[in-house]
Order: C-alpha cells, then sequence, then structure tokens
C-alpha cells in the first residue's frame, strides 16, 4: 500500500508515518513546517522530520504546502495512493482570530484542493480527515453541569458518556478555528456522501503523546508536563483550572484510523478521543504530573477564558467503537503522563 500523510511531521502525521512505515508500507509525507512560522521556534517540527527520515525506511518528505492546487492535483495525478490520512492544519483559537485567512485557506481551502485532486485521480483511495471537536462550538457549555472540588462534569444523564456525534454543530460559538475545522469536515463528509468516495471523519479531543511539541495556543497538555518538570509558568485560563478535558494517545488514534481503513464507511463521522476514563481537569492533572515529575508548572490565572472554550468535553465513543469492535482505548491517562513526563525530563 501506498500512502500519502499530510502534516507528516505534527503530532498525528509523524506517528502515522511511523506506524505504516513499521507495517512495510510505503509512506509520502508532506509538510512545510508552518507550524513554525505559526508558534515560533517552540513550534518548529524540523527535529521530528530530521527523526522520521533516520528512522523509517519507507518514508519519503516532500516539502508542500496544501494551499497549492495545482501542486497538489500534480502530486495525486504523478503518484497513486490507496489511502491518504490528512492531518495538516492550523490547530489555534486565538491564531485564527488574527490571521483568518491563513486559517480558512489551511483549514479549508487545503482541505477542499485534497479532496478534488483525490475525486479526479484516485477516487478509489480511502481518504481520512482529522477533524476536532472544536465543530460543536460552545454547544458543550450549555449542557446541565455540575461544580465538584476539582472539576466540572456533566449533571445530565443523557450525557454520561460524554459527546456523541449526533450533537448539532450549528448556532453556537466556534471560533474562526472552529468554523474552518467545520468547512473541512463537511466537504469531507460531502466527497463521501455526494461522490462516494470512502471517506472518513474523526473529530479529535486532546490528542497527546510523548512525541508532542505542545505551545501555549495549542497542545496544552504537552505544554504543561513540561512547565510542570522545568518549573515554569503556566497560565490557567478561566474556569478556576476545572474545566475537563479527554486525552488519547497518538498511537490509539492511529490505530483507529486504519479500522477505518481497512473497512471504510463513506462519509462517516467518529468522535475520537479518551473517553470518560482518561477525562481530567487541569487541577486534577497539575496534581498527577507532580505525583510522576516531583515539580510543578508556576500557576497563574487569568480571566475571562478563552472565548468559546469548553468548560467540559470528553468524547462517547460508542459509535467507533460499534463499527469497529476492534478497537478501544488501550493507553489509559496514568501510561500517557508517564510517556509525556519521561520524555520531558530526558529533553530537560
Amino acid at each position: 500500500m501506498r500512502v500519502l500523510v499530510t502534516g507528516s511531521s505534527g503530532l498525528i502525521g509523524s506517528e502515522t508515518v511511523a506506524y505504516f512505515d513499521a507495517l512495510g508500507f510505503d509512506v509520502r509525507g508532506i509538510d512545510n513546517n508552518m507550524r513554525a512560522d505559526f508558534f515560533g521556534p517552540l513550534g518548529d517540527t524540523t527535529p521530528t522530520r530530521q527523526r522520521l527520515e533516520a528512522t523509517c525506511a519507507r518514508f519519503s518528505h516532500l516539502e508542500m504546502d496544501i494551499r497549492d492546487r495545482a501542486g497538489i492535483d500534480a502530486l495525486l495525478s504523478r503518484e497513486q495512493f490507496e489511502l491518504v490520512v490528512h492531518t495538516a492544519a492550523q490547530p489555534s483559537h486565538d491564531l485564527a482570530a488574527r490571521r483568518p485567512f491563513d486559517d480558512f485557506d489551511v483549514n479549508a481551502v487545503g482541505t477542499l484542493n485534497l479532496l478534488e485532486a483525490c475525486r479526479r485521480h484516485a477516487p478509489e483511495a480511502v481518504f481520512v480527515l482529522m477533524s476536532t471537536n472544536k465543530v460543536y462550538g460552545d454547544g458543550p457549555n450549555r449542557i446541565r453541569l455540575v461544580e465538584r472540588e476539582t472539576r466540572w462534569d456533566y449533571d445530565d444523564p443523557r450525557f454520561e458518556r460524554g459527546i456523541a456525534e449526533d450533537f448539532p454543530i450549528d448556532q453556537s460559538l466556534h471560533s474562526l478555528f472552529g468554523a474552518s475545522k467545520i468547512a473541512a469536515d463537511v466537504l469531507t463528509q460531502e466527497y463521501g456522501r455526494y461522490f462516494g468516495m470512502k471517506t472518513g471523519i474523526f473529530r479529535g479531543g486532546c490528542l497527546t503523546g510523548p512525541q508532542h511539541h505542545g505551545v501555549e495556543l495549542h497542545g496544552f497538555l504537552s505544554f504543561l508536563v513540561r512547565a510542570a518538570v522545568e518549573q515554569r509558568p503556566y497560565t490557567i485560563f478561566g474556569y478556576q483550572g476545572k474545566q475537563v478535558r479527554d486525552q488519547i494517545h497518538a498511537r490509539d488514534v492511529i490505530e483507529a484510523l486504519w479500522r477505518f481503513a481497512q473497512a471504510p464507511r463513506p462519509g462517516e463521522v467518529y468522535n475520537l478521543g479518551g473517553g470518560r476514563d482518561n477525562a481530567a481537569s487541569l487541577l486534577e492533572l497539575v496534581d498527577r504530573i507532580e505525583r510522576r515529575a516531583g515539580t510543578r508548572p508556576v500557576l497563574g490565572h487569568s480571566e475571562p477564558p478563552r472565548l468559546g472554550d469548553h468548560v467540559c468535553y470528553y468524547s462517547d465513543l460508542r459509535k467507533l467503537e460499534g463499527h469497529y469492535p476492534g478497537w478501544r482505548v488501550r493507553r489509559s491517562l496514568d501510561e500517557i503522563l508517564d510517556e509525556m513526563v519521561a520524555q520531558a525530563k530526558r529533553a530537560s
């Protein structure tokens, strides 16, 4: 199998490259290190690309911008791929507000460029989009909540297992990032439903792991772990640090994508996160990191919360588990934190 991975130097892209290289597949990665442009030196993915080139024998890198419509079309015309894993994105709410054209051109137009090139040149390929739970906007904040000592949680039995795929995505506040990702999400659905292509959409929660290079505006758990290990300042934005997120290891993400690729359901949407069992508040995470690292970040607080930010979010995984019974979240939050703290200590 020949696999194309966009955003191949990012967290999920690089894990995808390594996973399929280990299976013996030819993997072509495209990335232009725009993360360094978005987030500065801490966002630079050059070391990740170099690691992949040194360790993945069947991987080849192509410096390319997914906004380059002619270039993407030529690539898909020239090289035949059976699987396209689209992880490239602008991932920050705050940056989207400052650079709205870049945000929309990368997230929405870049996705359209890839979809149309696939339809023209590789219509039988499986196309997987890494979407986001931010397509639901701030709608989850309207669910009745209960405030506990260290976290907020849902106080409605309909959401005991979390947010499912039938939760509304419109008439709520999304941020411009959420809006551009909705465009990509719905476009990918339509190329499956309208054109019959083998498209799948995975609405990610907090995707993480030891290879994550988080920055303040994106990838908070990675950034938090490094701040704790190095005892650096970390700012909590709103909700007294009781906001809840579910964490999923990048390898569990890739295994879900691979299950879909082997038995695709055109145009289908899946929520993909750690679920209730891997959900924790920021305050709880700080304590759990301290138990492993022996150190804490220097916490500061800023009000109000980021515009449209979720108070509580974790994914209902029953649809994905039902369609692909061989898949489940295998790496617990404790295991994720063990790996990430160990990695941060090695790097510090």
